[in-house]
């Protein structure tokens, strides 16, 4: 079977890749002008990507920051290998922070976790319109969070598969069963809430 091609950047996706290139070349400089640029263009989408595999948003704020911290620290040794952009190393650095900080001693499993008593809706919350996004949004969240990573990956941050999996340190057949997973995880979880029966 041929290996899958990387999917090309739409034209403003790639003018957004040589931006964030032409700013990282500054950074790795100690640049601090060009790095409070990234910073703007980037950590809101960096807490969000978080939060939806963390659904904690505190915590994502965390791992958001921590992450531009290490863009920081790492980027004279960042090298643009022609397919990485940034935006995929930002991704990866995000990715395994938010693993590594389920994993951390004192921390339950992400389906150990019981359901938050407080209705209250966060940040993220505010974003969702509408009954179908919220119930997507309960869906998503009894997801396991690899499974939820593998969806931000591919479906918002609009990663290629195998961006993705190299992102999550696994194989693409590993990451396409991720997906296949956590998409008949979301049915059979919405298909009763919307009058249906899952097939």
């Amino acid at each position: 079977m041929a290996a899958p091609e990387t999917r090309p950047l739409s034209a403003e996706r790639q003018l957004a890749a040589d931006h964030d290139r032409a700013l990282m070349a500054r950074v790795a400089r100690q640049d601090r002008i060009a790095y409070a640029e990234l910073l703007n263009r980037h950590l809101r989408g960096a807490a969000i990507t978080a939060y939806r595999i963390l659904l904690n948003m505190a915590d994502a704020e965390e791992v958001a920051q921590e992450a531009f911290l290490r863009v920081w620290q790492h980027a004279p040794r960042w090298q643009v290998d022609g397919a990485a952009t940034f935006r995929t190393w930002l991704n990866r650095i995000l990715v395994n922070l938010c693993i590594d900080r389920k994993r951390k001693p004192g921390m339950d499993a992400l389906d150990d976790q019981p359901e938050p008593e407080d209705d209250k809706p966060g940040p993220y919350e505010h974003r969702l319109t509408g009954e179908t996004e919220a119930l997507i949004a309960a869906a998503l969240a009894k997801l396991p969070e690899r499974q939820r990573a593998a969806l931000q990956l591919c479906f918002w941050e609009g990663e290629s598969n195998i961006e993705a999996a190299a992102i999550l340190g696994i194989s693409v057949g590993a990451l396409e069963a991720l997906l296949v997973r956590a998409k008949r995880g979301l049915r059979d979880e919405l298909a009763p809430l919307l009058g249906r029966e899952a097939p």
